[in-house]
């Protein structure tokens, strides 16, 4: 699946993968809500996603910390404008496999996400030696890449983050946490809204739809 909120390269990139034989462009989306309604339906080998969309979308560390705690069987791969060493290695940070610049060759894409697609992190050669990554750091992260994955839905909320999830969805306030842990209601308000961001969810609605996968992976410690 692909995101990008610039047309042209969204149904460029699209159209260029769809030329090779053992690859599958099965959606291409313009927002990051459209691509987590898609996924709810349907898990994609390689997501690619770009790193900086509008400015009411999820986007950036957020979106890759959201894909990596709600869909840790797909694997991200960002494609980018945003290509500096400090953006890639945030990106690898946060549970991105990969980081195409959208500088390179665009006949590279395909080499970078069957690269992915066998469980090996993506980094042009040039780029990982400016973050300061050899060829065999790559392979050891790849290894370790794979096995966070299972990890993935308890590191991604704090221990507080978990408890103010898990209180509100049991139907208390705000008002009603903050005194159980006699914290301060903006606090208590600060900790569910970080949870959000990494949840990649906006509403209470999309907190209460999500419910079920989050008691069923533990994210929340239900």
């Amino acid at each position: 699946m692909l995101l990008d909120d610039h047309e042209v390269i969204r149904v460029g990139t699209a159209l260029w993968l769809s030329k090779e034989s053992d690859l599958e462009v099965v959606g291409s989306f313009s927002t990051s809500g459209e691509l987590f309604a898609a996924l709810a339906k349907q898990r994609p080998d390689i997501v690619v996603v770009d790193f900086m969309l509008g400015p009411m979308e999820i986007d950036g560390i957020n979106l890759i910390r959201a894909l990596r705690v709600r869909y840790p069987e797909c694997r991200t791969l960002v494609l980018s404008a945003h290509y500096t060493p400090a953006t890639v290695s945030l990106a690898l940070q946060a549970g991105s496999w990969g980081f195409f610049g959208k500088s390179q060759r665009l006949d590279e894409l395909a080499a970078a996400i069957r690269t992915v697609a066998c469980g090996k992190i993506y980094l042009h050669p040039a780029m990982a030696r400016e973050v300061g990554v050899s060829e065999a750091a790559l392979c050891k992260a790849s290894v370790a890449a794979e096995q966070t994955c299972a990890f993935a839905h308890e590191e991604i909320l704090s221990p507080r983050e978990r408890e103010v999830l898990r209180c509100f969805l049991d139907g208390m306030s705000v008002n009603g946490i903050a005194a159980k842990f006699s914290r301060s209601a903006n606090t208590i308000s600060t900790q569910k809204q970080s949870a959000y961001r990494k949840l990649g969810i906006k509403t209470d609605s999309e907190l209460f739809k999500l419910s079920g996968s989050l008691r069923d992976s533990n994210t929340i410690g239900l």
